[in-house]
């Protein structure tokens, strides 16, 4: 009860500060104010949880075996899914304002960009993340992209050429739908490759990531963990769901009966690939709205983190002015 009683506390502190800042907006107040108040109101948002999951669900340090996650579990958040609706509408409102500020410092030449990487076993929430998290923000400046089974083009190349064909403009945000992981993941499984020639993948993935931080990409890797009664559940929805059918794939039962071997190359993979500037977050997934709470609080305080400043006028704002004045004179 206490802690629901100081996330409404929290929220309602967050909702008045992102009014604040609506009117502030309005009143054309000083670019340092509305940066200062939009960081109040990410922090508010920010103190609902009583571990962040930046530490508490980031593989290495909260979570170190994967076996120990469990699908229903809300760690860090101990509120109702009401409360969580309401968090995940204000942090997608300021998730907007900090997109614009991003996209905009891209148009005027700034290199930092996001990469968000969402993996996770068959219905394990993926999609639905994409279309809550992102609800209110700007599609120019969002680039989404799912990755099924290589092409003949792509397998033609090297296992990265696809994955590098995605990757954001500067500005932009990407959201990979599995991504370069399932290229360790898929041959460790299935043994469709000699493990001489998947297993170097791991070092390939750790430079190419390093790189792409180095050059102002900063990157968030989700793994949703789904339990296996969970999944059973989307499961049947879907089969008796005439309007549902459509997502179902036999395969996804294939992959279902080798649970076990999934979860131990993940685990592999995590270790192997949890790196500081490219860390994993393993989500609990079996409630819908803690799993998008979560990474809507990842990616806002990541663009927070960026500490971007609206671009400065590169023109004569005098003569702009004085042009449209002569512009509006009777006769012109």
């Amino acid at each position: 009860m206490g802690d629901t009683r100081y996330i409404n506390s929290a929220l309602k502190s967050a909702s008045s500060s992102s009014r604040g800042l609506d009117k502030a907006i309005k009143q054309r107040k000083s670019l340092q104010k509305r940066l200062r108040l939009a960081s109040e109101t990410s922090q508010l948002l920010s103190s609902v949880w009583s571990k962040h999951p930046s530490s508490r669900l980031r593989f290495g340090q909260g979570v170190i075996d994967l076996a120990d996650v469990r699908g229903g579990s809300t760690p860090g958040f101990h509120a109702t899914a009401e409360e969580g609706e309401r968090f995940i509408q204000l942090s997608a409102t300021e998730i907007a304002r900090y997109q614009n500020l991003l996209y905009a410092n891209g148009a005027k030449g700034g290199r930092r960009r996001l990469l968000i990487v969402l993996q996770g076993m068959d219905a394990s929430g993926k999609g639905g993340i994409v279309r809550h998290v992102f609800r209110q923000v700007n599609p120019m400046g969002v680039h989404y992209h799912g990755f099924g089974r290589p092409t003949d083009e792509e397998a033609s190349h090297d296992f990265l050429w696809r994955i590098r064909r995605e990757l954001p403009q500067d500005g932009w945000i990407s959201i990979f739908d599995r991504s370069h992981y399932e290229d360790v993941v898929m041959p460790n499984v299935y043994g469709t490759m000699e493990e001489k020639a998947w297993r170097p993948r791991y070092d390939t993935i750790r430079r190419f990531e390093k790189g792409l931080v180095a050059d102002g990409c900063a990157i968030i890797k989700i793994f949703l963990v789904v339990s296996r009664a969970a999944q059973r559940r989307q499961f049947v929805e879907r089969l008796d769901d005439p309007t549902k059918h459509w997502k179902f794939d036999v395969s996804d039962l294939d992959a279902r009966e080798r649970w076990d071997d999934y979860m131990a190359a993940w685990q592999e993979t995590f270790e192997q690939t949890c790196t500081d500037y490219a860390p994993w977050y393993v989500v609990p997934a079996d409630n819908r709205w803690y799993s998008r709470a979560v990474v809507s609080e990842l990616l806002r305080v990541t663009l927070k983190a960026m500490e971007l400043n609206w671009p400065e006028a590169d023109f004569d704002l005098d003569e702009a002015r004085r042009r449209l004045c002569d512009d509006a004179k009777p006769g012109l």
